[in-house]
Parts: structure tokens; C-alpha cells; sequence
């Protein structure tokens, strides 16, 4: 050449190349064109497996970061997406180092095969954990895995969920708040047995714990129709609230202080028929919202103290609250001789 710059390995890396690129469309062996041409970045190799040809032989899996070594046979055991991939059916995705990869949480993968292996598996005892293998068994199309799932899913609710939920109410806002949004009628405890200033007398303490009872008792019966709600934070030591269609209906008081001692002290009553009653009155302002006249007639104590009028929709009720005070003020001693 009459070129007379020198000859540097830069210069003649591109002849090279092409030289080689020319002798590898020939042969088709491509490890010197990898070797001498690093431009070309490495990239996911695709190829496809024959059950005939690899048998029993391990797979290197790369499940999300997650490595895992297994057979082709465990992996065409069922006909799942996993089969499809490892069958010759769809083409699979492998990294320089050979290691198949999935794009997917390789946390339940491990679980995964051992379900191809022995049909069964110990299913995780959280059901957060169980949503997530579900999910995963789902992707790779592993019914009998699924089924598992959602039939321990299934038992898990029935164990585990409240045959009813009772808010309790730590401030005014809040009970107004759950009374206006709920659609059903409302039944309100409150009980706040430190509210007191004077000593209880004999059976007060009982009939609280009555009370509670009474309440938990008819929020199982009632749970679908009627919101109960507890308080204990309120002014009152024991009393009862019953509201309709956002407003407040009835109130039974339980508690009176006697006055025949010395010593002032709190009594508190379990009235059961009036609380029972206005539970049952409380029914009639279920939606829809249209009073019924068989269920007022059977929890009015007598059509002349029922406050209505007779039109075409029956009865009309009252808005005015009906506040019950249980012997609010008593001027006896019941307690037992000897207290």
C-alpha cells in the first residue's frame, strides 16, 4: 500500500471482524465473532426441549431471581403451562449460563413443584400466603393446586369470620357518624362501670353483667337486621338507645340512686321486657322504610298508647323520643340483711 500510516490493531479490528463474520455465515460457528466483537451485547438465547431426548435430565430454572433445579418430567408430569414450555410446544428463554428464565415471584415456585411431584402439598397457614400460591398456581394453569387453594380458603372464612361485628364507639362523633350511614335500625349499649361516684348496692353488679348479656344475646338474634353498637364513654353507668332511619326513638335508663342509707349508692336495674320490646320496635324502621302493621300491633302494648292514625299506609309513628327511667329515683334498701 503507498499508505505509509502505520498499521495499529484499531485499524484493522473492523477488517477483522468482517472477515470473520463472512467465515462464520459458512461454518456457523459463532465463539470468535463473540470472542473479537464485543459490541455485540449477550442476549437471551431461545431454544425448545423434547421430552424424548432429555428425559430425567435436570433444568436449571431462574424463577425471578430464584434458582431451582428440577426434571423435565416433573415439569410435563401435568398438562399445566409448564408442560407447554418444557414439551417442545413453546419456546423457552436461557441466560448465557444456560438457566431458563420465568418472569415471575419465585417465592411459591418451590411449593409449585412439589405439588408436580407428589400431587399434594401442605398448603401455608396464612391466607395471605395462600392467596399468593393461588395466584401463582393460576399463571402456570395448575387446576387441582387451585382447587386446593380456594377450598382451604373457604374453610378459613367459615373459621374465622364474626358471625357478627359490634363497633364500639369512643366518641360522639364517631356514633353519629355510624348512625347516619347505617341503613339498618341501631341498638346502643352504654356501659361505663367506672362512671360512678357512689358505692353500688347488692346486685347492681348482676344486673350490669345482665345487661351486657342481654345485649351480646340480641346482637346474635338480630345481627342482619339490626346495627348494635356499644359505648364506654358515656355519662351513663348502664342505658339503652334505640334509633330508627337516623333519629333516635326510645331510651332505657337502668340506673337510680337510692337514697335510704347514710350513704348514697347506685342501683342498676335489669328491665329485660322493656329492652326486649324496643328491640322489637326498633324492627318496624327496616328498609325499605315502610312500617309494618302486624309487627307494630304485636310490640305495642295496646293500640290506645300507639301513637298512629289511620290512613292509607296504616299506622304513623311517633317522632318524639320515649326516655325510660327504670325506678329512677328509689327511697328503699334492697340489699340482703348482713351487707
Amino acid at each position: 500500500s503507498r499508505d505509509s500510516s502505520p498499521i495499529t490493531a484499531e485499524s484493522i479490528k473492523p477488517t477483522l471482524c468482517r472477515v470473520i463474520i463472512y467465515l462464520q455465515k459458512m461454518s456457523g460457528d459463532t465463539c470468535l465473532t463473540a470472542a473479537l466483537c464485543p459490541a455485540a451485547a449477550p442476549k437471551p438465547k431461545t431454544c425448545s426441549f423434547k421430552v424424548g431426548s432429555l428425559g430425567n435430565k435436570y433444568v436449571r430454572l431462574n424463577v425471578g431471581g430464584s434458582l431451582y433445579y428440577t426434571t423435565v418430567q416433573v415439569l410435563t408430569r401435568h398438562d399445566t403451562m409448564l408442560k407447554a414450555m418444557f414439551s417442545g410446544r413453546m419456546e423457552v428463554l436461557t441466560d448465557k449460563e444456560g438457566w431458563i428464565l420465568i418472569d415471575r415471584c419465585g417465592k411459591h415456585f418451590g411449593t409449585i413443584l412439589n405439588y408436580l411431584r407428589d400431587d399434594t402439598i401442605a398448603l401455608p397457614k396464612h391466607r395471605q400466603e395462600i392467596k399468593e400460591l393461588m395466584a401463582e398456581a393460576k399463571y402456570y394453569l395448575i387446576q387441582g393446586l387451585v382447587d386446593m387453594c380456594q377450598a382451604a380458603l373457604q374453610d378459613k372464612k367459615d373459621l374465622y369470620e364474626p358471625v357478627c361485628n359490634i363497633p364500639i364507639i369512643t366518641s360522639p362523633k364517631e356514633e353519629e357518624r355510624l348512625i347516619e350511614s347505617s341503613m339498618k335500625p341501631v341498638v346502643k349499649l352504654l356501659y361505663n362501670r367506672s362512671n360512678n361516684k357512689y358505692s353500688y348496692t347488692s346486685n347492681s353488679d348482676d344486673n350490669l353483667l345482665k345487661n351486657i348479656e342481654l345485649f351480646d344475646k340480641l346482637s346474635l338474634r338480630f345481627n342482619g337486621r339490626v346495627l348494635f353498637i356499644k359505648d364506654v364513654i358515656g355519662d351513663e353507668i348502664c342505658c339503652w338507645s334505640f334509633y330508627g332511619q337516623g333519629r333516635k326513638l326510645a331510651e332505657v335508663c337502668c340506673t337510680s340512686i337510692v337514697y335510704a342509707t347514710e350513704k348514697k349508692q347506685t342501683k342498676v336495674e335489669f328491665p329485660e321486657a322493656r329492652i326486649y320490646e324496643e328491640t322489637l320496635n326498633v324492627l318496624l324502621y327496616e328498609t325499605p322504610r315502610v312500617p309494618d302493621n302486624s309487627l307494630l300491633e304485636a310490640t305495642s302494648r295496646s293500640r290506645s298508647q300507639a301513637s298512629h292514625s289511620e290512613d292509607d299506609d296504616g299506622f304513623e309513628l311517633r317522632d318524639r323520643v320515649r326516655r325510660i327511667h327504670v325506678k329512677r329515683y328509689s327511697t328503699y334498701d334492697d340489699r340482703q340483711l348482713g351487707h
